[in-house]
């Protein structure tokens, strides 16, 4: 599986790379989590320069699309020659965001009459963008996801690795990574989040 964690300038460290982490547990089974950004490099919102691993394009072929937030968000949803090169298909790939990153689902169309998660700080912005701003951590319906929260990326992740992989995988995947004395419970919880959004082949 690819999965493409569209990553901008601005970037929030903790949506790119704690999805990216987690998706390559899986790496042994085929699966490729790579950062996909507009340029060659881009410096997240304290300051890391990373070197991008797949231009945006290849979003357009990747399996599973996250979009990550950053301090820049508003700035990439007014920009039309980032947004144009995200030529996406809900009907064939799932399609998450995190934080700001629902500002651009929403900008690119496909949230519609979806109701999303997001931040705090943009949910006013994805209010006036026409969508209805849920206040829990996370919501899909269909292949589409959003969260909310700088923690959230786990659910993202674990959404994703459950409707292709199953949630045997994917609970090993966050028991992995869950603190040591809390991996059940860990595991628990992020399982109880997404299972309502599952569908039933896979819960």
């Amino acid at each position: 599986m690819r999965v493409a964690v569209l990553t901008f300038d601005g970037f929030n460290e903790l949506d790119s790379f704690i999805a990216s982490a987690l998706f390559n547990r899986l790496r042994e089974h085929g699966w490729q989590a790579h950062i996909t950004c507009p340029s060659e490099q881009v410096t997240s919102m304290n300051g890391v320069l990373v070197q991008a691993q797949q231009p945006l394009e290849f979003a357009r072929e990747a399996d599973v699309v996250l979009f990550g937030s950053g301090i820049k968000t508003r700035e990439v949803a007014q920009d039309a020659s980032i947004l144009e090169r995200l030529q996406l298909d809900p009907r064939r790939q799932l399609i998450g965001a995190q934080c700001s990153g629902t500002l651009l689902m929403a900008k690119l169309g496909l949230l519609q009459a979806m109701p999303a998660c997001t931040d705090l700080t943009t949910k006013p912005w994805v209010i006036e963008a026409g969508v209805d701003v849920l206040n829990q951590p996370f919501f899909a319906r269909g292949n589409m996801a959003t969260a909310g929260g700088c923690l959230a990326a786990p659910y993202l992740a674990a959404w994703a690795i459950t409707r292709l992989a199953g949630e045997q995988v994917s609970s090993e995947v966050l028991h992995y990574v869950a603190p040591v004395g809390e991996k059940e419970a860990f595991v628990e919880r992020a399982m109880n989040v997404i299972r309502p959004y599952l569908p039933a082949s896979t819960a």
